[in-house]
């Protein structure tokens, strides 16, 4: 599935600076719409090491309201969340009713990492493609609007910026010792999201798979990506400030009249 992505899609900077801030004000917009129509969102950010999930993350939450969503960074599970079911520390981070939350990494490193590294059994990490469509199914059933992003570079483009993490001070600790031998295991981890994108990717909740080796590119097609869904899921359309009712209607948003004090 990889092998068709389109890695030379690229924006020029006149066009990325006028789309960013367009698609942030509508997402602000949306935002705040979850809030009133108490929907959860989640969000799922997958991708390569130095895919550019962070600066993603960065443009998503740009001018959202800081109360209205939460990001986990994820790493192995430590303390309670090491001693239960992997899902377990998921299900307990699940945002309420009007919240967003983004998660960086996610249970599907249950199919990768933890799979190629030998963390889990073979009769596990195989068994966990229909523990996790399950689990995805079930947030969707209550109402959850789930998103999932697969952040895509070539090996040639990653190298190049691992060079760069390396030569720059201010950015060199984010590169480790890990990122590097984990690259050297590039077809394996290539082999493994194959699949997890074949399995995991249902009518319910779909994969989108992200062409990010033009970071403007990455950072805009999913910000339009979130807009576009959320949209269709709150019947909202932020460019007109109106409610769109589900057979395609719009009504501007009810204003409530400021009585008059009398003297």
């Amino acid at each position: 599935m990889l092998g068709t992505v389109d890695l030379s899609l690229t924006l020029t900077e006149e066009e990325y600076d006028s789309q960013l801030i367009i698609l942030q004000v509508a997402l602000a917009k949306l935002a705040f719409q979850v809030y009133l129509q108490q929907r959860p969102v989640v969000m799922v950010f997958e991708g390569w090491d130095a895919a550019g999930k962070g600066g993603v993350i960065r443009r998503v939450t740009g001018k959202i309201d800081p109360r209205g969503y939460v990001v986990y960074p994820i790493a192995a599970p430590a303390g309670d969340d090491k001693t239960h079911h992997y899902l377990w520390r998921f299900w307990r981070r699940l945002p309420e009713a009007g919240q967003i939350a983004i998660f960086d990494r996610s249970w599907y490193g249950r199919v990768m990492v933890e799979r190629i590294e030998g963390f889990c059994t073979e009769p596990e990490w195989k068994r966990a493609y229909r523990e996790i469509n399950q689990f995805e199914r079930q947030l969707v059933d209550y109402g959850v609007i789930l998103y999932k992003f697969w952040l895509h570079i070539s090996p040639e483009e990653q190298l190049r910026r691992f060079e760069d993490r390396s030569a720059d001070k201010l950015r060199s600790w984010k590169l480790t010792d890990e990122d590097w031998r984990n690259r050297e295991k590039w077809g394996v981890y290539e082999e493994a999201v194959n699949e997890m994108l074949l399995k995991t990717s249902t009518v319910s909740a779909p994969w989108t798979v992200v062409e990010g080796n033009s970071k403007p590119y990455a950072r805009i097609k999913t910000l339009k990506t979130i807009v576009d869904k959320l949209s269709d899921e709150l019947h909202f359309d932020p460019e007109k400030d109106q409610i769109v009712a589900p057979g395609g209607e719009s009504k501007p948003k009810e204003k409530k009249d400021k009585k008059k004090k009398k003297k």
